[in-house]
């Protein structure tokens, strides 16, 4: 094998390595939105009680411990679900607030329930479904959110619930 052949091979290798990286790094943290069939990757209403879950939105995370970005995520969706959560009226006088439990998150440990990867369809951690309020799953994403279509996504789904 000749020294231009190898390059050429190594060069080779490195733009399909290049290729399929961005390729999954664009789909990281995307919303797919999940099609309305009834089935049990679709329901999470026998994950939790029913208190753990939000009125109109819950944000399910699937973690595990060895997860660096878990931690981080979970911020995110704890600070996504309670800008969403309460809804402020102002009058002249009076300020109330309404609905602290409209939007959750909730936690799943892989570590724990195995099963659920497998049911969940889960390949990477984090990895979050967005479940509106019968505990059907609307939307997913593999990854951490990115924050934009979160809270898109999150609007679809509280507009639907209330219009």
């Amino acid at each position: 094998m000749t020294v231009a052949l190898s390059l050429a091979i190594v060069a080779g290798v490195l733009a399909v390595a290049t290729i399929l990286g961005l390729l999954l790094r664009s789909r990281t943290g995307r919303a797919r939105v999940v099609t309305s069939q009834r089935s049990d990757a679709t329901t999470v209403a026998d994950l939790a009680d029913r208190e753990a879950f939000g009125t109109a939105a819950t944000l399910l995370q699937f973690s595990t411990p060895t997860c660096a970005r878990c931690p981080a995520t979970a911020r995110q969706l704890d600070a996504v679900a309670a800008s969403k959560s309460t809804t402020t009226t102002t009058t002249t006088t009076t300020t109330t607030t309404h609905g602290p439990a409209r939007v959750r998150r909730l936690e799943i440990d892989l570590a724990e329930r195995p099963e659920l990867a497998r049911r969940f369809d889960v390949m990477q951690t984090p990895t979050v479904l967005l479940v509106d309020g019968t505990q059907t799953v609307r939307a997913r994403f593999g990854g951490p959110p990115r924050q934009p279509e979160l809270v898109a996504a999150l609007d679809a789904v509280l507009t639907e619930e209330h219009p």
